[in-house]
C-alpha cells in the first residue's frame, strides 16, 4: 500500500464549520506524508472533475472517508459526489454494474467490483456518546454498533471489490469535547493501520 486518497466529507454550517474533521484530515496526511505514503485530497467544497476523482479511486490502494455524521448518515453533499463519481464508476472504473449478466445467471448481485485489494477507512464525528452504542439498555441505537450504522456505507465499498480497515470515531464532539484525546487517538490509528513504509 503505497497511494492513499483522503475525502473530507463535511459540509460547512454555522454551528459546525469543520474544524475537527478538518485536523482529523490533517493528522491523516501529515502522518501519512511522514510514514512514506503518497496522499491525494479531495474536499467537498472542491470544484471537482468526475474523471478525475476516478482516477484517484484507481490509482489509490487505499480510501479514507473522513466525515461528520449528519442525521445517521454522511452529509448530503458527499451523497452528491457518491451520485456523481460513484455512478460513473458503475462503467467498469469501480465496478463492472452490479455483477450480474444475462450469460452468467450464477453471478451474484453485488459481485462486480473491480477495486479487489484496496482497502477503505471511515473516520467519523459525533454528537452521539460512545456508550450510546453496543448496549442493549440504550433506547435509541438498542445495542447496535457505529458499524452496524454505517453498514449502507460498508456495502458501497464492498460493491466496488474493496476491504474494510477498522473504522474510527469520535463521539460527543459537540457537547463533552475530547479534542486533543481524538487527535492522538487518530494519529495512533493511522499508524497502526499505515505502518511506515520502508525506503
Amino acid at each position: 500500500m503505497k497511494n492513499i486518497l483522503i475525502l473530507n466529507a463535511h459540509e460547512y454550517y454555522s454551528f459546525s464549520q469543520g474544524k475537527l474533521n478538518g485536523s482529523l484530515v490533517e493528522i491523516a496526511r501529515s502522518t501519512l506524508t511522514a510514514n512514506g505514503y503518497s496522499v491525494q485530497k479531495t474536499t467537498m467544497t472542491d470544484d471537482y472533475d468526475v474523471d478525475t476523482e476516478l482516477e484517484k479511486h484507481r490509482t489509490a490502494d487505499a480510501v479514507i472517508v473522513q466525515s461528520p455524521v449528519n442525521w445517521m448518515g454522511m452529509p448530503w453533499s458527499f451523497k452528491k459526489y457518491m451520485d456523481l463519481v460513484y455512478t460513473a464508476g458503475t462503467d467498469g472504473r469501480l465496478c463492472n454494474g452490479d455483477g450480474r449478466t444475462r450469460k452468467d445467471p450464477a453471478r451474484q448481485y453485488g459481485s462486480g467490483g473491480t477495486m479487489t485489494g484496496k482497502k477503505y477507512l471511515l473516520s467519523l464525528t459525533f454528537n452521539a456518546p460512545a456508550d450510546a452504542f453496543g448496549d442493549p439498555a440504550q433506547k435509541f441505537f438498542e445495542g447496535k454498533s457505529v458499524d452496524d450504522l454505517f453498514w449502507p456505507m460498508h456495502l458501497n465499498f464492498r460493491f466496488f471489490g474493496m476491504e474494510p480497515l477498522p473504522t474510527f470515531s469520535c463521539h460527543d464532539v459537540v457537547k463533552n469535547p475530547e479534542i486533543l484525546n481524538d487527535l492522538s487517538r487518530y494519529e495512533a490509528h493511522i499508524r497502526t493501520h499505515f505502518p511506515a513504509i520502508r525506503p
